[in-house]
């Protein structure tokens, strides 16, 4: 018989916080579990018990629960998949990968991701300055990836995944994403990963 996942994902379709922690469980051929958070779920007491900040995503293995996307990255990998090129050992590469998984919780939330939840759902937000600090990010971006296939080694590691899902869904937030050759060439290199899916499109706000 075969034994139940011990893994548990909250989070919901939308979230690309929630989607990055599921695409590497998926990568990592990890079962799971997957229960939808709404808001009124997370305001149960039995969310708040998992996360007092009523936040997704969180994941639950067994009796460790951990909350943050980007710190569920690293649990899991660490856990499970130590060895993989997902979070590399050298250190410079990995501070590399760490500097990424910090602007995707920076820069990736407070400028594409906070565009798209205005756009889409009216949630609180300066939408002139979060596509502002897309901008500013795309930019930098673009440069750095010019002579780059991926963002912090030859090779595809827990960065992209983080910061994947927002920029590809940057035109959700009605911010163009046609400007940025290398990024948008980046996005297809990511999505084309053995394994791979993407978070579900939005209707595009009107202009």
């Amino acid at each position: 018989m075969n034994r139940a996942p011990s893994i548990t994902l909250y989070g919901t379709p939308p979230s690309g916080h929630a989607h990055r922690v599921e695409v590497l469980l998926k990568l990592l051929g990890l079962p799971y579990n997957y229960v939808t958070a709404t808001v009124d779920v997370r305001r149960t007491p039995e969310f708040l018990a998992l996360n007092p900040l009523g936040q997704i995503p969180v994941l639950q293995d067994e009796d460790t629960v951990i909350c943050d996307s980007t710190a569920i990255l690293i649990y899991l990998v660490e856990k499970y998949a130590p060895d993989s090129p997902w979070l590399p050992r050298d250190p410079r590469t990995r501070a590399e990968v760490q500097r990424w998984l910090s602007i995707a919780s920076a820069e990736v939330r407070f400028g594409p991701a906070t565009a798209r939840a205005v756009s889409q759902w009216n949630m609180a937000g300066n939408l002139d300055s979060a596509k502002a600090i897309a901008a500013r990010l795309f930019n930098f971006m673009e440069g750095h990836l010019a002579g780059r296939l991926f963002l912090a080694a030859p090779h595809p590691t827990l960065a992209d995944l983080a910061c994947h899902a927002y920029i590809a869904h940057a035109p959700e937030g009605g911010i163009d994403l046609s400007p940025y050759p290398h990024i948008q060439a980046w996005l297809g290199r990511v999505a084309a990963i053995p394994g791979f899916t993407d978070m579900a499109p939005l209707p595009l706000p009107q202009q």
